[in-house]
């Protein structure tokens, strides 16, 4: 078993009973409640930061009132208890989490209950010796348990002056080892937008803007590394009274040569499991994951063990919706509630091709033999990006108590719900609350919430899909001083070329959108360019056929293979097309007949 697999339970920002990593919160299943500021609020924070350890009562008094402490402070301290008590079994916490002991009290945690154990702990296996890969797992997991400065809402000046330093050096300090790691691995590019956050939100942590600044050199962009440095390097005399250290001049002489430096410089997008040989029995991290609460649960419910006897699930829906990524997430919280081991197995290689049956049953053998050795543990297969029926082996719908399956397609594949009982979720765009939590999540909550307004309007014009929004939060990330207003302009002068990444070929809304028509049929090709590009927003089946030149017959049959390719909505009556796809279609229109 790999370290990854052994990574202590509890899903980031999710299961722990108590979230100290941001604000404090208490979470009850996927209920959260952000406590108050309150002295309650206050001696819980401390216990938990001294967690499995005796806190005597003059620190807790001390943290609680600072040096004004009231008369009555120890019956006032019984009372706070008491109260917190109350508050734990209405969320139903046992009350023996906090125990009295001699002179004090303690709060009894692990990796369960509280995200800053958790967070420890697998920051302590990522120093373990193990494969680069698993430890940077190992980060990621960690770092993703934060959600947001911890305990703003703790009004202590104690804790705020004493923990909130130590809290956030740790995590910096994970930042600095996963961008290692990351870097190490040819990676440069995915770890350009962890470090732009944290280098613009700690202005004068020298070492992480030293690692942007490599980073941005081995993405190619040496102007920018050495803007990098100087800003640094001003900072820290201007702001600091102090000088630079000799690794940063050491690296700034490196960028103004153009050497080559100790790490080769590789392919810098982020690593993917290209098929069940390469890292079979993990899955790839899914970072700022958002929204999907509603399509998470019911799936999660599905692949409960307890509920044998059904067919694969199939996540559907458009380029772009955010279908593997659902299914990564979904995957690897029901490993973590023991619904199997996950493992991943691509339906296409590296160039988007469709690999045949039989290759994807020789990976399917490869990942059931890494999960399940001895036929031991349950198998969680993801089967990702299936471009048609054809391409699934048979065996894998086969119903198997031992072996549950997600397939995501852009294709609707509603023969596998008539011939094998298929449960199929269709995703739609997200909604602007999911929007604005994802933009918030990758540009940080204080650059999101300077400009709620546009940050909306940013939203919309990326038409809510999660690729889009993601191109949009990466650009906005590498350019900290463009403002999400005029962002939203710039965008709005062209909505689909503008929507991609200039070093990440694959993070473009078009080359994904040609991918998915490159492997349809001609005749469909030119029913979707014709529809999005000359029919009105909404239109039934005779305006159909008269803007495909068809009888309403022969307009219904091609109407239908849209709507099952995911590139027409199809309602009582009528047919919709999203305003991105229309975009789209209307840029590759061309001249009919």
């Amino acid at each position: 078993m790999s370290s990854v697999d052994a990574a202590l339970p509890g899903q980031p920002g999710r299961q722990h009973a108590f979230q100290i990593l941001g604000p404090l919160t208490i979470v009850d299943g996927y209920d959260s409640v952000v406590l108050p500021p309150s002295k309650p609020t206050v001696l819980l924070a401390t216990l938990l930061l001294n967690a499995n350890n005796v806190v005597y009562t003059e620190k807790l008094r001390q943290a609680v009132w600072d040096d004004e402490q009231p008369a009555g402070a120890r019956a006032a301290l019984q009372t706070c208890v008491l109260r917190l008590r109350q508050l734990f079994g209405k969320y139903g916490i046992a009350n023996t989490a906090i125990e009295t002991v001699a002179g004090g009290y303690r709060m009894v945690a692990d990796a369960r209950t509280l995200d800053l154990v958790h967070f420890r702990e697998l920051v302590q296996r990522a120093a373990d010796p193990g494969e680069p890969e698993e430890r940077l797992q190992l980060l990621d997991h960690a770092l993703a348990l934060w959600h947001g400065p911890p305990l703003v809402n703790v009004p202590s000046e104690v804790l705020r002056h004493d923990a909130v330093p130590r809290l956030t050096e740790e995590r910096l300090r994970a930042v600095e080892r996963a961008s290692e790691l990351r870097m190490a691995l040819g990676q440069a590019g995915a770890a350009l937008p962890g470090l732009w956050n944290a280098a613009r939100t700690y202005p004068g942590h020298e070492r992480i803007s030293e690692q942007l600044a490599e980073a941005l050199y081995r993405t190619g962009r040496q102007a920018d590394a050495l803007a990098e440095i100087r800003r640094i390097k001003d900072y820290l005399r201007t702001e600091l009274g102090v000088d630079p250290g000799r690794s940063l001049g050491q690296l700034e002489i490196a960028i103004l040569r153009g050497e080559e430096l100790g790490r080769p410089y590789r392919d810098d997008r982020p690593r993917t499991f290209v098929n069940g040989s390469a890292g079979t029995g993990h899955l790839p991290f899914v970072p700022q994951f958002a929204g999907r609460a509603g399509v998470g649960a019911a799936i999660l419910d599905q692949l409960a063990p307890d509920r044998p006897g059904h067919g694969p699930i199939v996540v559907t829906g458009p380029a772009g919706i955010g279908k593997t990524a659902l299914a990564l997430q979904v995957a690897r919280l029901a490993g973590e509630r023991g619904a199997g081991v996950p493992g991943l197995v691509r339906a296409t290689g590296p160039d988007g091709t469709p690999r045949s049956a039989d290759e994807i049953a020789a990976d399917l053998r490869a990942v059931l033999d890494r999960v399940r050795p001895n036929r031991t543990r349950r198998a969680l297969v993801v089967l990702d990006d299936v471009g048609g029926p054809e391409q699934i082996p048979g065996p894998l719908l086969e119903w198997d108590p031992e072996r549950a399956v997600i397939i995501t397609s852009r294709m609707s594949l509603a023969g596998l719900v008539a011939r094998h009982g298929a449960r199929v979720h269709r995703l739609d765009v997200l909604d602007p609350d999911e929007s604005d939590e994802l933009l918030c999540a990758l540009l940080g909550t204080a650059r999101a919430g300077a400009e709620p307004t546009a940050l909306r309007a940013l939203a919309d014009a990326c038409g809510h899909f999660p690729l889009s929004l993601r191109i949009a939060g990466a650009r906005l990330l590498t350019r900290p001083r463009m403002r999400i207003e005029d962002a939203v302009a710039w965008l709005a002068q062209d909505r689909i070329d503008r929507l991609a990444l200039p070093d990440d070929p694959q993070m473009s809304v078009v080359h994904r959108l040609r991918g998915w028509l490159d492997q349809l049929d001609p005749p469909l090709v030119d029913a979707f360019v014709r529809v999005g590009s000359t029919a009105p927003p909404v239109f039934g089946t005779e305006s159909g056929a008269a803007v495909l030149g068809t009888t309403p017959a022969a307009a219904e049959q091609l109407l239908d293979r849209l709507v099952d390719a995911n590139l027409l909505e199809e309602g009582s009556g009528h047919y919709t097309m999203h305003e991105l796809l229309r975009i789209f279609a209307r840029s590759a229109a061309r001249p009919v007949s």
